[in-house]
């Protein structure tokens, strides 16, 4: 896993500031210690930094093509590079390494922009070719790698894995982009292809830029998208065994490596049957690793012992801080931006533990997502049911002053907290569930701007980003859900909190449920395989019995969660206040601080709940200290 950063002039063949570039590739070295490597010619620089995995004694970059006219700057892992290098040195192409870097300059050559249809695997590549004077950038179908870019006024496209290693240019423009703001506070974290910054864009999953020396920047064009169709039928049995194979299939190709190789271990389903599959698959015990946590209602750290057990994996435990306060600000350096989902903290210590044994983790991302498996989706399905007995002009009004009169109990079991289901079934399908998903619902964002904000929003709302998506989403109420996941959240939150936590201990993370044919076979099978009744991941847990206990595949869903509403009660309650009350929001003018004012107090009186939008706003003047520089 490896770190790429770039300058591309568009209007001519001046010279690139080395000194710049170096910059920018320095401030990723994390992402990969090993080596680093440059190369300039007239209105190009590049800049790479390796971690080394697979032929370690070769694979330098940037690398070049035989007459040195095609380079690359890349980042991934392509696994299916050996059937491909077959296939282009019959082609007659002559290879000098044996990696499969040098794969994507031949199959350039080769295919052109089609080469990215070929690869398997997750990437994120910067290609320049001198003789069609074109750059390339493209990301993986899944956005498993991040890839950022910037337009500068004087012509000049920047990109990087990181954000941080464009602001290294002081003519970046640093614009807070109030539509992200927006986004922000509604998702928790800032969805592509938007950034906090308006000079910054990330470029999508699936997507690919070719950018000519001379021309105007393009607009980035999809090369796939999944598609949920159920086309594949059959017997439970055979399909749950066809789900297994194509399962330890994306995992055996995964186990290349010429460094120490392991998995993550939570002791949930996805992490258990990757684990599983690996075990099944090598003749050495597989390095694990878990984290615990004293409170027995976040630690599933016992569940991942029964695994490990059972499959003797020489399996590693640590147990975390509950009062690991000091990766705050941490975080904010690592993420360039707001981000507002605090399993991030127990994923940079899983990441760290991991770390001292392995270079390559596998993990078992993308499970939720590809198989029904959130909570949010048998509450979304239950909805829609309750949707389609009242016509939207009944519901409406009626749910709505159900939703407005009902008392708001966040002190209670979930059974009686009542008022955000009623709020949702007043709304439409999509409306519902971006209801369900926000942080805050809309009303309590309105409150939470300031007057400025507002109007620079000009009725903007995050709902917007799940619009977009809407014309190509399927018609399947689940299916749709699951779609706009994938298109936002996965890549949004978890890839994002997966790659920057585990590239800041230079380890790679491979994810094989994210395989993508994997994830095209998936999406061929009947929603009701995923979720039945309120089982999720209905077929895949029934193929995992003779795999895994049975009290692991159906316990109930814990997730990487960390004690927010009692930290900002306790240990973090004078913190929150002088962070949240201080000068550093009050003098972004994003905020009305009496809001934030009464949020604080209501919190800490117990009154009410709001951790969620309070660690949000915590995260967000980290940001605005680490980032943008702003004084306390």
């Amino acid at each position: 896993m490896c770190g790429l950063v770039g300058i591309f002039s568009l209007r001519g063949t001046e010279d690139i500031d080395r000194a710049l570039l170096e910059r920018m590739n320095q401030v990723q070295f994390h992402r990969g210690p090993d080596e680093g490597g440059t190369h300039f010619e007239p209105g190009l620089g590049l800049g790479h930094r390796r971690l080394s995995i697979i032929d370690l004694s070769s694979g330098q970059q940037p690398l070049f093509n035989e007459d040195g006219s095609v380079v690359v700057v890349y980042n991934g892992e392509i696994y299916n590079f050996k059937p491909l290098m077959k296939e282009l040195e019959a082609a007659g192409h002559t290879f000098r390494t044996r990696c499969d870097t040098e794969v994507i300059v031949h199959a350039w050559e080769e295919w052109g922009e089609a080469c990215v249809e070929r690869f398997r695997g997750m990437f994120a590549f910067a290609l320049w070719d001198r003789n069609r004077q074109a750059l390339f950038l493209a990301r993986d179908r899944l956005g498993i790698k991040p890839l950022h870019y910037a337009l500068l006024p004087d012509g000049r496209l920047l990109f990087a894995s990181e954000i941080k290693s464009l602001l290294q240019d002081p003519a970046l423009p640093r614009d807070i982009d109030p539509l992200a703001v927006e986004d922000y506070f509604a998702f928790g974290y800032i969805p592509d292809p938007r950034s906090i910054f308006k000079s910054v864009q990330k470029l999508e999953a699936g997507h690919c830029l070719l950018v000519r020396r001379g021309e105007p920047l393009p607009e980035p064009q999809a090369y796939w998208d999944v598609h949920f169709r159920p086309e594949t039928r059959g017997d439970e049995n055979e399909l749950a065994g066809e789900l297994i194979r194509r399962l330890r299939e994306a995992v055996d190709i995964r186990l290349v490596a010429e460094v120490p190789l392991g998995a993550f271990l939570s002791g949930g389903v996805d992490s258990s049957a990757v684990v599983a599959m690996m075990a099944g698959l090598s003749d050495d015990p597989v390095n694990t690793c878990s984290i615990s946590f004293g409170d027995p209602a976040f630690n599933e750290s016992e569940h991942a012992a029964k695994v490990a057990g059972r499959y003797a994996t020489a399996h590693r435990v640590r147990q975390v801080d509950p009062d690991d306060f000091d990766l705050i600000d941490r975080l904010a350096t690592l993420y360039d931006e707001p981000y507002a989902d605090s399993s991030a903290m127990p994923t940079y210590r899983v990441c760290e533990l991991a770390r001292e044994q392995v270079t390559v983790a596998l993990s078992g991302d993308g499970g939720d997502e590809n198989l029904a498996g959130y909570r949010r989706y048998r509450w979304h399905m239950d909805e829609e049911r309750l949707r389609g007995l009242l016509p939207q002009g009944l519901r409406g009004p009626l749910f709505g002053l159900l939703g407005e009169l009902y008392p708001k109990m966040d002190w209670a079991p979930r059974i009686f907290r009542a008022k955000s289901t009623l709020q949702a079934l007043a709304r439409d399908s999509l409306e519902g569930y971006f209801h369900n998903f926000s942080i805050l619902p809309d009303a309590l964002r309105r409150q939470l701007y300031s007057p400025a904000l507002k109007g620079e929003l000009a009725g903007y709302r995050g709902i917007e980003v799940f619009r977009r998506y809407l014309e190509q989403a399927p018609d399947h109420p689940l299916s749709r859900v699951q779609y706009l996941d994938i298109k936002t959240y996965l890549a949004g939150d978890i890839l994002t909190k997966v790659d920057r936590a585990s590239m800041a201990h230079a380890l790679e993370v491979r994810v094989p449920i994210l395989d993508h044919q994997f994830v095209e076979w998936l999406a061929t099978l009947e929603p009701e395989l995923k979720l039945r009744g309120h089982q999720g991941k209905y077929l895949f847990k029934k193929a995992l019995e003779p795999h895994l206990p049975h009290d692991i595949l159906y316990r109930r869903k814990m997730g990487f969660a960390v004690p927010l509403a009692n930290w900002f009660r306790g240990p973090l309650r004078q913190r929150l206040r002088d962070a949240l009350l201080g000068p550093v929001l009050a003098d972004s003018g994003l905020f009305d601080r009496d809001h934030i004012r009464n949020l604080v107090d209501q919190h800490q009186s117990g009154r009410r709940d709001h951790s969620a939008v309070l660690w949000s706003l915590l995260m967000f003047e980290s940001f605005q200290r680490q980032v943008l520089g702003a004084q306390a």
